[in-house]
């Protein structure tokens, strides 16, 4: 980069970076992948006999946008119906929802509709919301179009992305896109930044920063 002027000063100051904070939600039915997903984007792991979720579990992990570090406290809910109930607490205050569905089972994606309905009916009025239809990994045994999927999430003013958390298609990238849509007014002091360092997902050896905790019911 160029400096201004010969008489300029250099005294090697790096540029502080923006710390903001988000509470995102996913929300779906059961043995969608919600919990896949969130493996897949916090530690980079798969499993594929993922324990099933009771109550929800909390995680954490920040990406870095340009000068900006999105810091996002995720809470992964539940998807047997005798949870319901309980949805509205998670999803209390969030600034994001991901709604997930199973691309090989069109009773899911009627599922997440509803969720959709619920999100727009009784969350934050200004909340981002993501459809993402999951398990892309077995597209020869497809029963929700894509073409379906994108049309509904165009008319309910959704992001949308197909994803598997078992190859780790798309999964960044949503995370990636919703932290685009999110307001970049919520800021932490800037000397945290270091100890919030996340995914910088156009470094493809990217160092992640997360955090893991089960919040029984």
């Amino acid at each position: 980069m160029s400096s201004r002027g010969s008489g300029g000063r250099s005294n090697g100051t790096l540029p502080q970076t923006k710390i903001c904070q988000f509470k995102l939600v996913l929300l779906g039915d059961m043995a969608v992948g919600k919990s896949s997903l969130v493996l897949r984007f916090v530690k980079g792991q798969f499993d594929e006999f993922q324990e099933t979720t009771i109550g929800a579990a909390f995680l954490a992990q920040s990406v870095c946008l340009d000068d900006t570090t999105v810091k996002f406290e995720i809470w992964d809910t539940a998807g047997q119906e005798r949870y319901h109930s309980l949805a509205p607490m998670y999803y209390r205050g969030a600034q994001a929802a991901i709604v997930v569905f199973d691309i090989t089972k069109p009773e899911t994606f009627e599922r997440a509709k509803a969720w959709v309905k619920e999100l727009q009916r009784q969350a934050s009025p200004n909340i981002v919301i993501a459809l993402a239809g999951n398990k892309a990994d077995l597209a020869e045994k497809r029963l929700v179009e894509y073409e379906e999927a994108q049309t509904y999430a165009e008319d309910t003013g959704l992001l949308f992305m197909e994803t598997s958390a078992k190859t780790a298609m798309n999964v960044n990238e949503l995370f990636l896109a919703i932290a685009k849509k999110m307001p970049k007014t919520d800021t932490q002091n800037p000397t945290h930044a270091a100890r919030h360092r996340g995914i910088n997902l156009q470094d493809p050896d990217h160092s992640l920063s997360n955090t893991s905790q089960f919040v029984p019911i």
